[in-house]
């Protein structure tokens, strides 16, 4: 079957729940929490104190009626010559299949096309720092020096800004 990628609405708040809800673990690593409830719509609403929402993409990669991957992207974050990817996540049962890199390279060619940005940037977590760092790796991103502190609830930890270019065609 072939897959299409497409902007995720509230009609979709299931799927992607369920997409979240496929590794309990990953949830555990970033939050100290199994998912909850009502963490896709989070995923799907949530923006930075200050950032427009009009801003925001849910991007989906879907394999007929399966959400394989989800991307929360930010057009203009934190400025307008950067994306950032808040969360990249692909289900349990489709990692290792090229899935996550697919996702990526269709984010990327929407950036070029929808904004005017020249970087992409990501925040690897600590706490994922070994499996998510070799992905970003491998799909061009370094890290920038910067580190912040991360904190979700009672989880501390720190979070890495990696970036890449925005290559223009």
């Amino acid at each position: 079957m072939t897959r299409t990628l497409r902007d995720l609405d509230g009609d979709d708040v299931a799927a992607l729940q369920e997409l979240i809800e496929s590794d309990p673990a990953y949830a555990e690593h970033l939050t100290g929490y199994p998912p909850g409830p009502t963490d896709a719509l989070s995923a799907l609403v949530g923006v930075p104190e200050g950032f427009d929402p009009s801003g925001k993409r849910g991007v989906g990669l879907w394999d007929g009626p399966v959400l394989v991957a989800f991307a929360d992207v930010l057009l203009g974050y934190p400025d307008l010559d950067a994306v950032t990817i808040g969360l990249l996540m692909v289900h349990r049962s489709h990692r290792g299949r090229g899935v996550g890199r697919e996702l990526h390279a269709g984010v990327l060619e929407r950036v070029r096309t929808e904004s005017g940005a020249a970087r992409m940037r990501v925040g690897v977590v600590a706490t994922v720092a070994d499996t998510a760092g070799a992905f970003w790796s491998a799909i061009g991103y370094a890290p920038t020096g910067e580190v912040r502190p991360y904190r979700y609830d009672r989880l501390t930890s720190e979070v890495a800004i990696w970036e890449r270019a925005v290559d223009r065609r």
